[in-house]
């Protein structure tokens, strides 16, 4: 079927799902733009509904199954998509679930946890050094997060669909390690912290980082095992979140290796 309106209401619905997360929650849908993200999606289990071609620029050959597909103008592409580069595809995916108790983590696990998401990019960031590193989870302790928000997959790179992710309340999240024997490693500055490269992260770790702007809560501090910091030598006292993430969890893989 060729579309050639933005008034057409496949559009229509297309630019909710893009910029709503209430309709991303209710329909259980939402999109992604770029051929490698959504050969990452396809691949990682999820489920193509509909997919929008522009053959004037659509070269790849993924597999979707077997969704409804549309043909979009050029012109429609270009209003839709938010990158002009992405290949010429965008594909409407279903949900899928990110309770916790979904998660089947291995023995001796590493996972990163963020207490709340500030920015989108910022959980793209952490997810894109999920994939790189090879963590077991990322666990977000926010019940509502949205982790189909269009920005988080683009910032991942479509590592979205890679990692295995859950959110929850912090309480959950704290007994869910708990009753595993995971060791819980936050960045928190107090008397007793020591440096990240003093830490020990061979055994089973969950390092757990909180926002920017407020940092971490008391509760991840009072609840811990070991509190890290990163030596900073500047100016500053403090990093962007996904690079203080991303810091941590390579000092992880180091010690594992």
């Amino acid at each position: 079927m060729q579309i050639e309106s933005l008034q057409n209401q496949k559009i229509k619905n297309l630019l909710k799902l893009q910029e709503k997360s209430r309709e991303r929650k209710n329909q259980g849908l939402f999109i992604v733009e770029g051929t490698q993200e959504n050969e990452l999606a396809i691949n990682g289990g999820y489920e193509a509904v509909e997919v929008y071609i522009c053959e004037d620029i659509y070269e790849a050959n993924i597999k979707f199954g077997n969704p409804r597909r549309f043909e979009i103008t050029r012109a429609i592409f270009e209003k839709i998509a938010y990158r002009k580069s992405t290949g010429g595809v965008i594909g409407v995916y279903k949900t899928k679930s990110s309770n916790l108790e979904d998660l089947n983590l291995p023995e001796n696990p590493l996972v990163v946890v963020l207490e709340a998401v500030e920015k989108p990019g910022n959980l793209g960031a952490v997810l894109r050094t999920g994939d790189g590193a090879k963590v077991d989870a990322v666990i977000v302790c926010d019940e509502t997060v949205d982790f189909f928000n269009p920005n988080v997959i683009r910032s991942s790179v479509g590592t979205l669909f890679t990692n295995n992710i859950a959110s929850a309340s912090k309480e959950a999240v704290l007994e869910f390690f708990t009753e595993r024997n995971v060791q819980i490693v936050s960045t928190f500055l107090r008397d007793e912290t020591i440096s990240l490269y003093e830490a020990n992260f061979t055994s089973g770790s969950a390092i757990i980082l909180g926002t920017e702007a407020t940092g971490l809560s008391d509760f991840w501090a009072d609840n811990s095992d070991v509190l890290i910091k990163i030596p900073m030598l500047g100016f500053v006292d403090s990093l962007n979140v996904s690079n203080a993430a991303a810091i941590c969890v390579y000092e992880a893989v180091r010690q594992r290796q």
